[in-house]
């Protein structure tokens, strides 16, 4: 069993920020979610087509590739994971800066570069 830790930040209330993580859900705002999602300072897309890391496939990019980040996260388990030589293709392509991390690590990166007002936004694998 894994501890949730929980993120507590002075933010700005008009961004989606990640206020918990662990035990398989992310807490969002108010809402717990145990589905892979998709998380922006703007937006929230709870039902994120991809069903795991290891298995994204360029339909499940679409949605990442089509928000404007300049950076992209994707975030999941308890160690570091590479995305294949087609997924870092197809960002490159698109000038996208893409970064891979624990869960953990993705959802703080995540927190900080929103409330930098960056153009990020993040896949999370709960």
């Amino acid at each position: 069993m894994v501890a949730i830790m929980r993120l507590v930040l002075d933010s700005d209330p008009r961004i989606y920020l990640v206020r918990s993580y662990g035990n398989g859900e992310i807490l969002v705002g108010e809402q717990r979610l145990t589905h892979p999602l998709i998380i922006t300072p703007q937006q929230l897309l709870p039902d994120w087509s991809a069903t795991s890391f290891a298995a994204l496939a360029e339909p499940d990019l679409e949605p990442l590739l089509g928000l404007g980040a300049d950076v992209v996260l994707l975030g999941a388990g308890e160690s570091q994971m590479y995305p294949s030589a087609e997924v870092r293709a197809k960002f490159r392509a698109q000038r996208i800066a893409l970064e891979c991390m624990t869960l953990g690590a993705a959802c703080r990166t995540y927190n900080i570069l929103a409330n930098e007002e960056r153009r990020v936004a993040a896949g999370l694998f709960p």
